[in-house]
This record gives structure tokens, C-alpha cells and sequence, in this order.
């Protein structure tokens, strides 16, 4: 299967400029090609891996990924179909993209090459700016495009109809500068990109520059990919924790699952097709949910981010915290219903601040039962303090009720 081929399989292709001659770049040459990622926040979010995974497989076929982050174009903001962006500051937008260049970098490597279209961009006055490009945009091809149309009844500013000459100036001088042939986006950007074949056409002429777009990840069920209840899933851990990666994709749709695995994970075409056998054949054993969270969590954060996600799911699940380290307990509390104390306790209004129990008599009661442990040691005085040497690494207590039932105290 040829790298082309193989794409469309994975569902990396929506739309081509010329089908034969991408197909033919892809499998027979070695091209540059580009993606950009404006600068809007300090982190990107999971729904970037969409992009990401496709650098990383065309890097592995010896292509070369330029990564463009939009300093100037993070300035201005991409339309979205809703409502105008909120403006970001020169300072802020410069500090965002090499945050986001260091992220890209981990996935990436050395191998890669990274622009920031502000080194251009802001050298190009107004005059120049209208009569070398916006001379050759037509009003009426600009209108006509998916997300401009879809502003037009709420209204659209000219800094954000502009956006599109500025992404395909950076096309003009990615072509021009470093040979970047290709460029590709999600296939929200089909407009821009298309926009920026057109420019390259009209200034140099004859050419050989393309363009592809992806199809959008979506759930099954139409929200959308890559938001959890708690909000965005950030690639930085420090903002969404491996674990809570890790949970996301575990509890992937059946529905969903082999998509995510063929644009999210670089396993291989069998491997994939035996984690889909694997759906019907055991489906119990729910192992292309577990494979896929643990390509995600590893190419995120690495093995180590990897085996402790699994390891705090599988306290969690057994009720088993004894091998947890205090890093693991962290990551338990987030999961847990906790609270946080300052002084010893009676056992029974720990049980009803952790909402383990309605009240003191029914507190009483799951503790007369032998229903009450704090990890594995049982509670049978209804009068038990609960003090802080009795503490994991001298801050966490978990407190079970059943088999079932568990939260945690801190202990400040």
C-alpha cells in the first residue's frame, strides 16, 4: 500500500488540489510540507493530535513537516462561524507560539522545521500590503467561502475577512523561501489553502505547489472531539493530567474507536485490523479502547505518564491503593470525592463530609456492619478518630465503604 493510499485508508484525506500529482509527491518524492497552528493559547489541545499524527506519518515516509505558529496571524484570528475572536497582544501571542513550538518539538524532533509568520508578516506596510496581494483577491471568491458566508448574517470585521489573504501569503512565502510544495490543514481551512495556491499562482505562474485537507475528527454521537466534561483536554500535562488522557480515550465509543486508532495512533494497517477483530471476537476484554489509550498517553508523555494512568485506574478500580506513590494519590483525589481536614476527626462526620454516608445513624450502621475501612484496616468503633499518622506519606487517608464506595482525605 502506498503512502497516498495508506492515508485515504486512515482517513487523513478529504481534499486534494490535483489527486494525481499529490499521490505522486507523496509516494515517489520527498516534499516539504506545512501545517499551521495559531498561537491563541499556551497550550495546544488533543484535538491538535489530528494534525500531529499526520506530520509525524508523512516524517516517517522521509517527508519534511515545516511547522508554521502564527504569530501574526494568532494577532488577527481565524474566523470562526460563530462569533469574532478576542484579540491577543503582540507579547502575548509571540509568548503563546514558543510555548507551542517547544510542544510541537517533542513530537516532532530535530528533523522538523519551525517558522513563526510574524518574521514576515509584520515587515509588509499597509500600501504594499493592499497592492501586492490584496490586489489579487476577488471580493466575491472571498464571500464565497464556507466559514466567511456562514459570519455573513451575524457580521464579520475586515480583520477577520482579511485572515485569509494573510494564511496565503504565508503559503506564497513558505513556497518561495524554504520549498515548501504542500500544505495542509483540517478541512476548515480548505478555503485558506486553496486561497494560497491561487495567490502562488497569480504571482509566480507556473508551479508545483498542492494542497490537502483532512476530514474533522467528530464523536460518533456529533459533540465534538477532544472536549471533556470538565472542558478541553490540554496536551500539556500540567493543565489535563496523563490520567485523565488515559480515561478519555479507555472510554472511547465502539462507534468511534477504529477511527480514532487509524488518524490518532502510527500502529500499523494489521494491527489496527486485529484490535477490530478483537471488537467482536472478545469484546469484553475491551482491548482496542486500552491500546488506543495507551498510544495516546505514550505519544503525549511518554511510558513512565503511561504505566502510572494505568496504574492509578487499576487502584482504582480493584480499591487497591496500597502501591500508589504520593504522586499517584494526586491524581486518586481528582477521581475521588475529597476533603480536606486540618485535625483529627470522628470517623462518623468523615463519612458524611465524604458523602459515604446520609447521616449519623447510617453512618453507624455501615460501621457496625464491618462496611467502614480506612484502605484495608476495618473501623468497627463508631467513636474511631481518624488522625493524621495514619496518613500515606503523611497526607492521604482513603476511606472505603463496601467494596464499591471509596473517597479520600488530605490532610493539610
Amino acid at each position: 500500500m502506498s503512502v497516498f493510499e495508506e492515508m485515504k485508508w486512515r482517513g487523513m484525506i478529504k481534499d486534494v488540489s490535483n489527486e494525481e500529482e499529490v499521490k505522486k509527491a507523496l509516494d515517489e518524492d520527498k516534499v516539504k510540507f506545512y501545517c499551521g497552528y495559531d498561537p491563541t493559547g499556551e497550550s495546544l489541545t488533543v484535538g491538535h493530535l489530528v494534525q500531529i499524527v499526520r506530520m509525524m506519518f508523512l516524517q516517517k515516509y522521509g517527508h519534511t513537516p515545516v511547522v508554521l505558529v502564527g504569530g501574526a496571524t494568532g494577532l488577527i484570528g481565524d474566523p470562526r462561524e460563530t462569533t469574532e475572536r478576542k484579540l491577543l497582544t503582540l507579547e502575548k501571542s509571540l509568548y503563546n507560539a514558543e510555548k507551542i513550538k517547544k510542544q510541537l518539538s517533542y513530537f516532532l524532533g530535530d528533523k522538523a522545521e519551525f517558522v513563526n509568520n510574524h518574521d514576515w508578516i509584520s515587515k509588509i506596510d499597509t500600501i504594499s500590503f493592499l497592492r501586492d496581494f490584496g490586489k489579487h483577491f476577488n471580493l466575491n471568491y472571498m464571500l464565497a467561502k464556507d466559514t466567511i458566508a456562514k459570519r455573513l448574517d451575524t457580521g464579520i470585521s475586515f480583520t477577520e475577512f482579511s485572515y485569509m489573504i494573510i494564511q496565503s501569503i504565508d503559503f506564497l512565502h513558505l513556497y518561495k523561501h524554504n520549498n515548501v510544495r504542500l500544505q495542509f490543514g483540517g478541512s476548515d481551512q480548505w478555503g485558506n489553502i486553496t486561497s494560497g495556491l491561487e495567490l502562488i499562482r497569480k504571482v509566480i505562474g507556473e508551479n508545483n505547489a498542492m494542497g490537502m485537507s483532512s476530514p474533522l475528527l467528530l464523536k460518533s454521537d456529533g459533540n465534538k472531539f477532544g472536549k471533556s466534561e470538565s472542558g478541553a483536554l490540554w496536551l500539556d500535562k500540567d493543565l489535563t493530567s496523563p490520567y485523565e488522557i488515559y480515561q478519555y480515550f479507555l472510554n472511547t465509543a465502539d462507534k468511534d474507536i477504529v477511527n480514532y486508532l487509524k488518524t490518532l495512533t502510527l500502529l500499523s494497517k494489521q494491527e489496527i485490523l486485529e484490535l477490530e477483530a478483537s471488537m467482536q471476537t472478545e469484546p469484553e476484554k475491551r482491548l482496542a479502547q486500552k491500546t488506543l489509550a495507551k498510544e495516546v498517553v505514550t505519544l503525549m508523555h511518554g511510558k513512565k505518564a503511561y504505566e502510572q494512568a494505568l496504574k492509578v485506574t487499576e487502584a482504582l478500580f480493584t480499591g487497591d491503593f496500597n502501591n500508589l506513590e504520593e504522586t499517584d494519590f494526586v491524581l486518586v483525589s481528582n477521581s475521588l470525592d475529597h476533603i480536606y481536614l486540618e485535625e483529627s476527626l470522628n470517623i462518623v462526620e468523615v463519612l458524611k463530609n465524604l458523602k459515604l454516608a446520609s447521616s449519623n445513624r447510617e453512618a453507624r450502621e455501615f460501621i457496625n456492619s464491618n462496611a467502614v475501612s480506612l484502605f484495608d484496616d476495618k473501623v468497627t468503633d463508631p467513636e474511631f478518630i481518624v488522625t493524621k499518622d495514619m496518613a500515606k506519606f503523611n497526607q492521604f487517608i482513603v476511606v472505603k465503604r463496601g467494596k464499591k464506595k471509596s473517597a479520600i482525605i488530605i490532610f493539610k
